[in-house]
């Protein structure tokens, strides 16, 4: 009896907190989030005396926060989503 419950014990240890499908979902949101910062970057000016009117695009704007946020959100899905009991 007390064989069996060793070897139980053994196999918690050297279970993975996270699921695969968690794992997907992490990486899924770490991409949108990334794509987000990508769009969010650029628009400044290489002369400090001229104003660049760029960075107030509505890529900069709306749509790269906006996929930071999204991207936030999927990650907190992939924390939250229960794993599969075989």
């Amino acid at each position: 009896m007390g064989e069996s419950k060793r070897k139980q014990e053994k196999k918690a240890k050297n279970a993975f907190i996270f699921e695969k499908e968690n794992y997907k979902f992490m990486l899924i949101g770490l991409g949108v989030i990334t794509l987000g910062f990508v769009l969010m970057a650029g628009g400044g000016s290489d002369n400090p005396d001229v104003f660049n009117e760029e960075i107030f695009s509505w890529r900069r704007i709306r749509l790269a926060p906006t996929l930071v946020l999204i991207g936030f959100a999927i990650e907190i899905y992939a924390i939250l989503l229960k794993p599969k009991h075989k």
